[in-house]
This record gives structure tokens, sequence and C-alpha cells, in this order.
């Protein structure tokens, strides 16, 4: 079964080819992504790496954690899965707004 694994720290040169190539070292890479931003489309400097196999991810992780990659060291651990983000974008739609908790008069 397949492994995800959080890389982090990356340069924000680095490719998507390059984080392949260098966690194939530890065994079979399934995907290799680089988050980027939407706007710029620049990287967020982390990615995720899923490997074919248990043993292979946590060879991936004592081969390359705290390791030089493009000039950085990075991190690279067990990947845990996405929190849900709230509906309404982090502000308070609680009828609040910005005069705190007073009554309205209408």
């Amino acid at each position: 079964m397949a492994k995800k694994l959080y890389v982090g720290g990356l340069s924000y040169d680095t490719t998507q080819d390059t984080l392949k190539k260098t966690f194939s070292q530890a065994g079979t890479v399934e995907s290799a992504t680089i988050i980027t931003d939407r706007t710029n489309g620049r990287s967020k400097g982390f990615g995720f790496v899923e490997m074919s196999s248990e043993e292979e991810a946590q060879k991936a992780i004592e081969m390359f954690n705290g390791k030089e990659l493009d000039g950085r060291n990075i991190t690279v651990n067990e990947a845990r899965p996405m929190e849900p983000r709230s509906s309404s974008g982090g502000f308070d739609r609680g009828g609040r707004g910005f005069g705190g908790n007073r009554r309205k008069s209408w």
C-alpha cells in the first residue's frame, strides 16, 4: 500500500522531477507533487511524495529528513490527513460585525 510523505523546507527552485528523482533512491515513487500558489504559480516550499510501500516510506524518512536538497535542509515525515476548512472563510459571521455585541436598533 502506498504511503504519502510530507516534504517541507523545499527551495523554490526544486522541481517535481528533482523530488521524484531524489526520493527514488529510497524506492519506487508513485507520485511527487510540489504545492504551488494559485495566484502566481510559485512554489509554496513544500510538497508530497507517495512511496509504493510503508518500508520505502520509512527508508525515505531516514535518508532525507534533515538532509540538504537544492541548498535547503528539508523536513520529511509521514503526511497527516488534511483537516477540513470552515466554509466561512475564517470570518466570524455571528452577526456582530465590527461593532462588538451591540444590538441592532432597527
